[in-house]
């Protein structure tokens, strides 16, 4: 199974192509929208999320609320592209110089069409060397984690798929300018109701409110803030992922895509960097047998994998993401026309976004889930999926180890 994501940020749509997805398995706009929702909200988002009502169109591979087995080609309409069609049209180079109109930003209303000063932190600079261009628009327009809209439908998927084996995947946030919450772990579902209704998705009230308020300073200083979030996945069956080879190791695969999203910077499972300070009797998890629930650790300080394979524990993954580069107060860069030194480029942009990134992290675990579960129990439809998941969970329950 696999995806690819097409469009940019100011373009008139963006657009996801699934290839593998088995057939049978129910799904619906609505429930990929509710993903989609959950991406724009968060205290410190900037103007585009006043802007933008994420809703998808489903173009193919579903047919009466069921998946065909053929590829998934999901789209999402841009209401920006109306103030940008001239400066993004695909079929004329007209627009040049042209400066359209920013919503919901009193700091900053018009942009240059054309960039020129590439912006630290961002992939401007690399990317104009790299491709030849003159303009940093032809790089920022796709590099912008406006993309991540498309990640989200396709992770949404994955969970639905993930639901039909009991396997759920969530995220809260757990620090955010450091102000840091020592919380690892999987929240009950009263809590994680909680967390979806709070602006940060933060469990704890006092700390949510100490962490709006450093926002708030970094809006008025013209900076920005990130911070650290948790996603978990619990009912995860013993041996996704393999030992085997290094590219099928499912530690290395959920940290490579949750490091391909913008901003992300350090991954760690379980107590991650902790536990290269401690004795390994303090690290690893004891193993237990019980006749009602087979093997079993009594902590889980690995995160729920060893050996590149997932053991049956809930999957912990903390997530670092640094402050967003766009600064309303922007650095120091060089004009790529003048060589003069000036300062970056402003573009609209997030103060933090750290909750949100937390949802494309969920949409990146799920996705990397559903795709080794596929691997695991290969068929072309769900019932035949279930019906190898089931006979291998009895031969787990039963303590049968094969030859």
């Amino acid at each position: 199974m696999r995806f690819l994501t097409a469009g940019e940020s100011h373009g008139p749509q963006l657009a996801v192509i699934i290839e593998g997805y088995p057939a049978g398995v129910q799904v619906s706009a609505d429930a990929i929208n509710r993903d989609l929702q959950r991406r724009q909200r968060g205290y410190g988002r900037g103007g585009r999320m006043k802007v933008e009502t994420d809703r998808v169109t489903i173009g193919a591979g579903v047919r009466h609320g069921k998946t065909l087995g053929s590829p998934i080609l999901l789209t999402v309409s841009n209401r920006d592209w109306v103030r940008w069609e001239k400066v993004m049209s695909p079929e004329t180079a007209g627009g040049a110089g042209e400066n359209p109109e920013i919503l919901g930003d009193d700091r900053l209303d018009r942009v240059a069409a054309k960039v020129t000063v590439p912006r630290p932190g961002h992939a401007d600079l690399a990317g104009v060397l790299k491709y030849g261009f003159a303009d940093a628009r032809n790089i920022l327009e796709r590099s912008s984690a406006r993309e991540t809209a498309m990640r989200v439908a396709a992770g949404a998927l994955a969970r639905l798929l993930l639901k039909e084996f009991g396997i759920t995947v969530g995220s809260y946030v757990q620090s955010i300018g450091g102000i840091e919450s020592n919380a690892l772990g999987v929240p009950t579902p009263e809590e994680q109701a909680f967390i979806e209704e709070s602006p940060l998705r933060c469990l704890d009230p006092d700390l949510e409110n100490r962490m709006m308020v450093a926002i708030d300073g970094a809006k008025e200083r013209g900076d920005s803030l990130g911070g650290t979030f948790v996603v978990y996945a619990t009912g995860v069956p013993v041996g996704l992922g393999s030992h085997v080879h290094w590219d099928r190791r499912i530690d290395g695969r959920l940290a490579g895509a949750i490091m391909s999203i913008p901003a992300i910077k350090g991954v760690e499972f379980g107590l991650g960097f902790e536990a290269a300070k401690r004795w390994g009797s303090l690290v690893h998890d004891p193993i237990e047998w019980t006749e009602a629930g087979g093997f079993r650790r009594p902590t889980n300080n690995a995160g729920g994998v060893e050996g590149g394979m997932t053991n049956g524990e809930p999957l912990l993954i903390r997530v670092a993401m640094k402050p967003i580069p766009t600064l309303y107060s922007p650095l120091p860069s060089v004009d790529l026309d003048t060589l003069q030194a000036t300062q970056a480029s402003v573009e609209r942009s997030d103060i933090c976004a750290v909750p949100a990134a937390a949802v494309v992290g969920e949409a990146m675990t799920a996705w990397v889930l559903a795709e080794a579960l596929l691997e695991k129990f290969s068929g072309d439809n769900l019932d035949d999926l279930k019906q190898a998941f089931a006979a291998y969970q009895q031969r787990l329950q039963m303590g049968d180890k094969g030859a």
